[in-house]
């Protein structure tokens, strides 16, 4: 199916067909998992569009490039780990150049950030990113500008519209890390962002079996897409075949899975809002939630994460990670099943996150059967 006729049909329906080969009689639905790492060569000098070398593309990574790139609305590059993505993005900040980053970030971005500052490559300047006028002002002089929104842990609401239009005012490169809404639910290309930056290792392959990252440039920004390309080339950020064709196949079901976990999850939240165990729900879904409203016309839907504070020790929130059976304690998210962590347990996290805040990802599973086990947990903890 052409792109102009994947632009015309609903995001629903884009999951299951983009990225798939012609209907041709008598071959497969879908791409093959190409394993190889060397193709015959052309004549001559290498033209356009020859693969040539495993580590210069491969069909299996274009048909998920194909796919996440209609949803999003974008030319897409996959890459060997979410983090390798964050990396390709912040290799476009020239030498001694300047980085707005949210200021309780994922911890994996904060830490390569901060390194990279160490190390005397560029300066970071953290910023919260539900203050925009803050978040704005950051912006003059900056080269890079990275966007969460829901950020991850605290689930802040950033202003993208406007903070968008104010870096491109500035000449300032904007890529937002929309791992936490999904393309169902955000399109920060639409709004105007150079770029949007997927952990497919979450909601888009959902079932927390491969490592991959993705990296989505506005139609207008070829020259992004070339030297995002030439970054994976060289440094080798290559996704494997066999887990871009994972990916690909778990992406199929990525609407029934938002749609199932984001409805989950808006009812925990409503629930934990009235444990004696909870101080705070963190989910910009709630009404009283200070990014409510602008996640409301922001976004189509208000996803599947969210963080509580309990009233209690960082030691009762462990134990509280520790007595659940369904929900899983472990630091990833966005998978089928439910998972739960303290997210000050790292040492990298920002001190700003609460020590007793547990990041909760709801996942398919039956509502009720997820707030018996989680209750049972919060009550050992009152």
């Amino acid at each position: 199916m052409s792109d102009s006729s994947q632009a015309k049909l609903a995001s629903a329906t884009v999951v299951v067909t983009a990225g798939r080969p012609a209907g041709t009689p008598n071959q497969p639905m879908n791409v093959p998992v190409v394993l190889t790492s060397t193709y015959t060569a052309s004549d001559f000098s290498p033209q356009p569009g020859d693969l040539g070398y495993g580590r210069w593309g491969n069909p299996t990574w274009t048909a998920l490039e194909d796919a996440v790139g209609a949803l999003e609305g974008g030319p897409a590059l996959a890459f060997g780990s979410g983090m390798a993505a964050v990396s390709a993005v912040l290799n476009l900040v020239p030498l001694g150049g300047t980085v707005v980053v949210p200021d309780a970030p994922y911890s994996g971005t904060a830490q390569l950030a901060g390194e990279l500052a160490a190390a005397g490559r560029l300066t970071v300047r953290p910023v919260p990113m539900a203050d925009t006028d803050v978040v704005v002002s950051a912006l003059d002089g900056a080269d890079l500008v990275i966007l969460e929104s829901p950020t991850n842990p605290l689930m802040d609401v950033a202003d993208l519209a406007t903070i968008i239009a104010a870096a491109r005012a500035r000449n300032v490169l904007t890529a937002v890390d929309n791992t936490f809404a999904t393309p169902l639910l955000q399109q920060p290309l639409s709004l105007g962002a150079h770029m949007v930056v997927h952990s497919a290792t979450k909601y888009l392959s959902g079932h927390s079996d491969v490592l991959l990252g993705i990296v989505v440039t506005a139609q207008e920004s070829p020259e992004l897409e070339q030297r995002l390309h030439g970054h994976r080339t060289i440094n080798g950020a290559v996704p494997g075949p066999m887990e871009a064709w994972l990916a690909l196949r778990g992406l199929r079901t990525l609407a029934l899975r938002v749609e199932r976990a984001s409805a989950n999850a808006a009812e925990l939240a409503r629930r934990l809002g009235d444990h004696p165990a909870v101080a705070t729900v963190r989910y910009p879904g709630r009404p009283g939630h200070p990014g409510h409203e602008l996640a409301r016309t922001q976004m189509r839907g208000f996803g599947a994460m969210l963080s509580i504070e309990l009233n209690g020790s960082a030691e009762q929130a462990e134990k509280v990670c520790a007595a659940t059976r369904l929900w899983i304690h472990t630091t990833s998210l966005g998978g089928v099943e439910s998972s739960l962590e303290r997210r000050r347990r790292h040492g990298g996290e920002s001190k700003l996150v609460p020590e007793s805040l547990i990041r909760l990802s709801a996942g398919i599973e039956d509502v009720e059967d997820l707030w018996a086990d989680l209750s049972q947990a919060l009550d050992a903890a009152v």
